[in-house]
């Protein structure tokens, strides 16, 4: 099956409207010998097994951490750099385990690198390495000097090119696609998941969450991580927790929407039932105004 994904339509003011439309196909997965495909690190029996398999141990003795950045349910979250033997020094971003931890804990933490650790291409957040061997337990990824692209976006509002714009969704597609085509569901896209270096490059970042959806319908899927809120979900997935490349490609619709709007909250002030609804129940077209531009997103 291949779904179109939303189109946006811009226009200035007495100009004719220009279409960009970016698009990947949500197809049944072929598999090919000798074609790389995602493996669920929860099929192994011990997943630290996983770990070993996907991600490269790294000498502590090599990783300099030089601030904290932020901070996560597992542990602190730092910026510092990274000195392999026979390799240039290079920036990173270090993920650290808090003190304290059960083997369940450490085990979440570092389901991640097992995910990521089976990905490369440029629009996917590279992992360098892990620490496993010493604490505090560490995951070790590129640094993307711009952050959040959320963040970004409303920081810098009304500062690029509709093509600059554009460009971005072009780039988080094609991480998204690559996903698509290792058989990989992400299920929690949105520009708050995607980071931006310092070219303006977009790659697509924050995997290994597990998601139950509860049944208060105010409610968000429960994460590792926190709350994912549903204005973000496809109604297949909040209705009968179907997560597929097509559910993905919803959330992508709203993350086109979250970029050409410089980060607005999607569905505005709507309660999560509403969303929910008029999900549900109505195909509909947002007509949004941008200082910039004006234009028409439209979703499925």
């Amino acid at each position: 099956m291949k779904l179109i994904l939303p189109c946006v339509l811009m226009s200035g003011p007495g100009q004719a409207v220009n279409r960009y439309c970016i698009s990947w196909s949500a197809s049944p997965l072929i598999r090919f010998p000798g074609i790389k495909t995602y493996v669920d690190p929860d099929t192994y029996e011990d997943p630290t097994q996983a770990v070993h398999e996907f991600a490269k141990e790294i000498d502590p003795s090599t990783i300099r951490i030089e601030r904290v950045i932020g901070a996560g349910e597992f542990g602190e979250v730092c910026s510092g750099r990274l000195k392999s033997p026979g390799k240039r020094e290079i920036p990173v971003a270090i993920k650290t385990l808090k003190g304290g931890y059960v083997d369940r804990q450490r085990r979440d933490f570092l389901r991640e690198a097992s995910i990521m650790g089976q990905f490369d291409h440029p629009n996917i957040i590279r992992l360098e390495g892990v620490v496993t061997k010493s604490r505090p337990v560490m995951i070790v990824v590129e640094y993307m000097e711009n952050g959040s692209l959320d963040t970004f976006l409303r920081k810098h509002d009304g500062h690029f090119t509709v093509i600059q714009l554009v460009g971005m969704l072009r780039g988080i597609a094609s991480g998204m696609k690559y996903l698509s085509d290792m058989g990989y569901v992400h299920r929690d896209l949105a520009a708050r998941n995607i980071l931006v270096n310092s070219n303006l490059v977009c790659k697509v970042s924050d995997f290994g969450l597990s998601r139950v959806l509860e049944d208060d319908p105010e409610a968000a899927y429960t994460t590792s991580g926190g709350k994912i809120p549903i204005r973000w979900t496809a109604p297949e997935a909040i209705a009968y927790r179907k997560f597929s490349s097509a559910s993905d490609i919803w959330s992508y619709g709203i993350v086109m929407w979250e970029v050409m709007s410089y980060g607005e909250r999607p569905y505005w002030e709507m309660s999560n039932q509403d969303v929910s609804n008029l999900q549900t129940f109505k195909v509909h077209i947002k007509a949004v105004y941008s200082k910039a531009n004006h234009f028409f997103f439209c979703e499925r």
